[in-house]
């Protein structure tokens, strides 16, 4: 499977911020293997594993463990290329921000952002995957940063979210963090991510011009891939979160959505799916997710995921990701 690729544009502002900290960014992107040259050239792809490398490094050699947001204080809504005419002129945040979720794969693959409201509250998610066993605690300050950005650029600097958490770890001085969210702050959490009030996405995109909205369509026209059909981003959804509790079969997801199994096998296979694929492949997201972080141990990873033994769980891992457990979540300690 090939890895995810990101923009250059994800590294905006880099050469101005490293000096600025008295680091040398053109041996820091020589060093991971990036080239200088590419930063004038935002279009271009590279390996996500290498940005996550770049940001991870320029980190440790500052000692500014708030590095990924002081870099995305310099980044600027036409960052995201051709998809930030289409967001500029959406008539409100919930649809500027559904369409950023629609084509994240344009701008960066290794980028999942999710987004779930209920009872008045919308939880966007955000995790960062770059398809091998590197540290990924500045890329995802760095993505959250950059879509609170996105919001208060649409919604004005008044607005504040109700919280932001992390699954990483509080660093050791936070003040950057409490200054540039405004909000307060969950470290060791159970998701990466946002979480703001639903009203606050139903209020009128400033920026938009109506006027303007037919000729972004246009540009938009050019990006493909359409959104996954909803039933199947549910089967996901219900799949990752009965999966720990060993109740996770097509009958009970089914039960859930309200229909009959015969329902879900239909949409998935208009998806090119099967249950047990999206079981399988959710299976090894949440493998690869759980071991990065730091929260459960290997044993209560292995029993979250419903294998018999640790033993059974470390095969079917090494089998997945060509390491065991153990090995995985020590090259991605950062």
């Amino acid at each position: 499977m090939a890895k995810p690729l990101a923009r250059y544009a994800a590294l905006t502002g880099f050469v101005e911020l490293g000096r600025t900290l008295s680091l040398d960014p053109v041996t820091l992107l020589t060093s991971v293997g990036l080239d200088p040259a590419g930063l004038d050239l935002q279009d271009r792809w590279v390996p996500a594993a290498s940005v996550a490398r770049l940001l991870e490094l320029s980190a440790a050699t500052s000692g500014r463990q708030d590095f990924a947001l002081k870099l995305a204080e310099r980044r600027r809504l036409s960052t995201l290329g051709p998809l930030s005419v289409g967001i500029r002129d959406e008539p409100d945040a919930r649809s500027a921000l559904r369409m950023l979720i629609r084509f994240q794969h344009t701008y960066n693959e290794a980028l999942h952002i999710r987004l779930a409201e209920r009872d008045g509250l919308a939880t966007i998610r955000i995790r960062f995957d770059p398809g091998e066993p590197v540290p990924v605690r500045q890329s995802v300050e760095l993505a959250v940063a950059v879509t609170h950005q996105l919001l208060r650029h649409l919604l004005g600097e008044r607005w504040h979210p109700v919280s932001v958490s992390f699954e990483h770890g509080r660093p050791a001085d936070d003040s950057t963090h409490r200054q540039f969210f405004g909000a307060p702050l969950h470290f060791d959490g159970e998701y990466s991510g946002i979480l703001v009030y639903t009203g606050d996405l139903d209020e009128p995109n400033r920026l938009s011009d109506p006027l303007l909205r037919s000729y972004a369509q246009q540009v938009l026209d050019t990006l493909t891939t359409p959104e996954e059909p909803t039933l199947t981003n549910r089967v996901r959804e219900l799949v990752e979160l009965l999966l720990p509790s060993g109740r996770c079969s097509i009958e009970q997801v089914a039960r859930s959505l309200g229909v009959d199994r015969r329902t879900v096998h239909r949409h998935l296979a208009k998806s090119g799916e099967t249950f047990t694929s999206v079981l399988d492949s959710t299976r090894a997201e949440l493998a690869k997710r759980m071991v990065t972080g730091r929260r459960y141990s290997l044993t209560e990873i292995s029993e979250m995921l419903a294998f018999s033994t640790p033993s059974s769980f470390s095969r079917w891992f090494h089998q997945q990701f060509g390491m065991s457990p153990r090995e995985w979540r020590k090259q991605t300690s950062g």
